[in-house]
């Protein structure tokens, strides 16, 4: 009887099979495109970041200051580790903010990068460079990438480097910029989304105090047909002005 109880338990046990649902593939997805989805950002974690105060709302288990943090999928990532992302697209603008503690944490305007919004400003002892109002501005560079999750699934991010990383920024589009193939007709710069790099963070300082800043570094050539058409879609959306971005003060915790 036992065995036939046993029997009976185990025909009724489903093992998961994705290909079970391929056939009804984006089904209940509507008309959904790119541009009714807002891209997730790729943020490293701070001493302010909610995410790491066990008695915020926003807390992720096991997170700690100087991991890398999905702010879609809530995944985090060992920042002495890294993880290896295809930078896609590259978007410079000049965000302007009010301090922290005011407004929405929303920024107040986002002007392009070819905007004389700096020329307005002036530089405070802490940095910023201030509007009349009393709002600052951020010199943003904008990487749209993709990132190699726990599962191994490339998923689209932004990284968005300001203030001190702006010089990280500048260092991998040299880094881009400057790579080399020969192809049949000479040396030719491949499209950026042709390789893979790894992003790290590591401790720095200056005489404000420290911190945690970006780390990158080239690994290879993509190596798979499909993750490289991936990048090249990608690329694409946010040349058309598909990709939505929700910028936000990414210190702000739920509590405040």
């Amino acid at each position: 009887m036992a065995n036939a109880v046993k029997k009976k338990e185990e025909t009724n046990v489903v093992q998961f099979d994705p290909s079970m649902f391929e056939a009804d593939a984006n089904e209940g997805l509507g008309q959904l495109g790119q541009e009714d989805l807002a891209i997730p950002f790729l943020r490293i974690l701070s001493d302010t970041s909610p995410q790491v105060k066990k008695r915020d709302p926003e807390y992720v288990d096991g997170a700690e200051v100087g991991m890398l943090f999905n702010t879609l999928t809530r995944e985090v990532y060992d920042g002495e580790k890294g993880v290896q992302a295809i930078p896609c697209s590259y978007v410079r603008q000049y965000i302007e903010w009010e301090d922290r503690g005011k407004g929405s944490g929303a920024p107040k305007n986002i002007y392009p990068s070819d905007s004389d919004i700096l020329s307005k400003t002036t530089r405070d002892e802490f940095k910023k460079d201030r509007l009349p109002n009393g709002n600052y501005i951020e010199d943003t560079a904008n990487h749209f990438v993709l990132v190699l999750n726990s599962q191994g699934i490339w998923e689209q991010c932004l990284i968005a480097m300001k203030s001190t990383q702006r010089k990280k920024s500048k260092r991998w589009n040299s880094l881009m910029l400057n790579l080399k193939l020969k192809g049949t007709k000479g040396l030719f710069t491949p499209p950026s989304y042709s390789h893979v790099y790894l992003v790290k963070t590591v401790a720095e300082s200056n005489d404000l105090g420290t911190w945690f800043g970006w780390d990158i570094s080239r690994v290879g050539p993509v190596e798979q047909a499909d993750v490289y058409q991936q990048g090249k879609a990608f690329n694409e959306s946010v040349t058309a002005g598909d990709v939505k971005v929700k910028h936000e003060d990414e210190n702000v915790s739920s509590e405040e």
